[in-house]
């Protein structure tokens, strides 16, 4: 190697795909710099999206976008070389933005964020109607959502005629004879790591689901009285919430239910850590996770189940936010559906519980000892199992605290 090559590679700084403890594969999304592009230490140079989350890659150096050594849609793994950045001097590389950040900045605003310019054309919605509240009066992806949830609490029959107008997400099928209407979509990076993870689920372990009914009257009864008080302290107050706590409290008496199963062991863990499916509309699901849930009271949940939606949604979740999950629960019920079964353990936990929707159902009850007819609220909960790490008795155990526990909900 020449003199001038060990000069050249010593100017250089490279720039890899995050470690992580799973391995997960990764693919990129898209690049916002091309080479020869000056950059800044820390700015943003692409986007990696895996099963779980949309990633952003900063800049490991201020200086010149030499190589790119991986283009969009490519798969990598953690610690692979992405691409290398020439080392130059800070102030060589101001006043060097890409155009669409330029654009970004009529007005003076500052620049916005990938995923900030994602929501924004996802939702029409222009910057200027924005009120920024990050550093320099920044737009964040909360700001673009809130303004969203604004726009539709104002005017509730605009955004349904907007709703209705929107392009739809198959794009026409170009003119033909009767019956070759048919179209492909593409699998996106994420509905494809969905499908593996999926598939991957039901052949590794025999899946057993068993069913329980719970009355949430109580439940009900008891958000109804609070939600305003949660909604006063920035925390929204979801009946995922009282599922939450009560999974977190059976856990702790169920041990069995809170494990990994490994061909010579059992391992039981010692904190709850719930992930919560959260759809992202056609574009998939993620489950981000709820760490160390048995220590939450319900506002404590409330409040960081609310962070960890609105993050998802948004694509900012950092990668520890869905990772180390023991235990995942699936509301189906919020889509109007009553039953689900079975529905695929989130591997390689061994249990995932099933919530229905809510109905006014009439039953037989039981109030001072005499047997009467009432209107009650009643919810179809499943827990689908590994059946290699528990048997139905464990799984009917378990099944039966929670009902139990949100059945005698305190009233205060």
């Amino acid at each position: 190697m020449t003199a001038s090559t060990l000069a050249d590679v010593a100017t250089m700084a490279d720039v890899v795909a995050p470690m992580n403890e799973e391995g997960t594969k990764a693919t990129i999304l898209k690049w916002g710099k091309r080479v020869g592009d000056r950059v800044r230490r820390d700015e943003p140079l692409l986007e990696l999206e895996t099963d779980k989350v949309t990633v952003e890659i900063p800049s490991p150096a201020s200086g010149e976008l030499a190589e790119i050594l991986k283009g969009p849609d490519e798969e990598v793994l953690p610690g692979q070389l992405l691409a290398r950045v020439r080392i130059g001097s800070d102030a060589s590389t101001q006043g060097t933005e890409p155009a669409a950040d330029a654009k970004s900045r009529s007005g003076g605003r500052p620049l916005l964020s990938p995923s900030v310019r994602r929501l924004l054309a996802e939702h029409e919605i222009s910057v200027d109607e924005v009120a920024g509240t990050g550093r320099n009066g920044r737009v964040t992806a909360e700001d673009v959502l809130r303004h969203r949830d604004e726009t539709i609490s104002t005017s509730v029959h605009g955004a349904a005629r907007g709703a209705a107008d929107r392009k739809p997400d198959v794009a026409e099928a170009p003119a033909g004879p009767a019956g070759a209407g048919e179209s492909r979509i593409p699998h996106t990076p994420i509905r494809r790591r969905i499908a593996e993870h999926m598939v991957r689920s039901l052949a590794q372990a025999p899946h057993v689901t068993t069913l329980f009914e719970a009355d949430l009257t109580r439940v009900l009864a008891h958000r109804a009285r609070s939600a305003g008080s949660f909604e006063g302290q920035g925390a929204r107050l979801t009946l995922t919430a009282y599922f939450i706590a009560a999974c977190a409290r059976a856990l702790r008496a169920h041990p069995q239910v809170n494990a990994t199963f490994h061909d010579d062991a059992l391992e039981l863990h010692a904190d709850a850590n719930i992930g919560v499916g959260t759809a992202l509309g056609n574009e998939g699901l993620i489950v981000p996770v709820l760490h160390r849930a048995q220590e939450l009271n319900l506002f404590g949940v409330a409040l960081r189940l609310g962070q960890l939606v609105a993050g998802a949604r948004a694509g900012k979740l950092a990668p520890s936010d869905v990772r180390g999950g023991t235990f995942t629960i699936s509301n189906h019920g919020v889509g109007g559906s009553l039953l689900a079964a079975p529905i695929v353990i989130n591997q390689p936990q061994v249990a995932i519980l099933g919530v229905g929707k809510v109905e006014r159902r009439v039953c037989a009850v039981t109030v001072d000892g005499a047997e009467m007819i009432a209107v009650r609220s009643m919810s179809y909960l499943t827990l689908t199992i590994d059946h290699r790490a528990i048997d139905a008795f464990q799984a009917n155990a378990f099944l039966s605290n929670v009902v139990a526990v949100l059945e005698q909900w305190p009233a205060d």
